[in-house]
């Protein structure tokens, strides 16, 4: 559905273009889009390969298993269904570390082994078990204290001021993520689950 409402305004803005006598910029529009796509693709690469790497030296160090340790009480409530000594836990701390530094494809990695650890452990795999959902929930709505991708995208784009963002990032994420959690919450417990 989405393709095809992309498809409409395409056709409809080549159209008009058309018809006002204005289709080479069309053209000119796309070419200088494209370059400056490739241009905010490069500059991230290196804003993504640092933290990356940090998230990556963090890991070997030893933090990762430190802040699952700091995190287990909250995590434990969270996760009730999970073991204490669950390797999700992990997966899960840096999925949430990732967003929270505003590192959406960086978390996409933890992420994915989250959910692979939370599917060993899941007695029915051809349903999502409560863990689960609480973990898709908590992805998807994570609170971002520093939104890094949108900071380096707004300095490439030469914004005055990039980091302005911060205060109405953090009041937004943190009210999506407190709606997130209740929402999972009652849903749990109205389900019994």
């Amino acid at each position: 559905m989405v393709n095809l409402i992309w498809l409409i305004m395409m056709i409809s803005g080549i159209l008009v273009a058309a018809l006002k006598g204005n289709i080479e910029q069309v053209t000119t529009s796309a070419l200088q889009a494209a370059e400056v796509g490739i241009e905010v693709a490069i500059y991230l690469m290196g804003i993504m390969s640092l933290w990356l790497g940090l998230m990556n030296i963090a890991d070997k160090a030893g933090l990762v298993k430190g802040l699952a340790r700091i995190f287990s009480p909250v995590l434990r409530v969270l996760f009730p269904s999970l073991k204490a000594e669950s390797p999700a836990f992990g997966a899960i701390v840096m999925n949430l570390c990732a967003n929270i530094l505003g590192l959406g494809n960086a978390a996409t990695p933890f992420g994915l082994k989250a959910m692979e650890e939370l599917q060993k452990e899941n007695s029915d795999p051809t349903t999502a078990s409560p863990a689960m959902i609480t973990f898709l929930a908590l992805n998807t709505s994570c609170i971002t204290i520093i939104p890094a991708t949108i900071i380096g995208v707004r300095m490439k784009a030469g914004s005055i001021n990039p980091t302005e963002i911060i205060g109405t990032t953090i009041f937004a994420t943190g009210c999506a993520m407190t709606a997130a959690i209740i929402v999972d919450y009652v849903f749990r417990k109205r389900n019994r689950i």
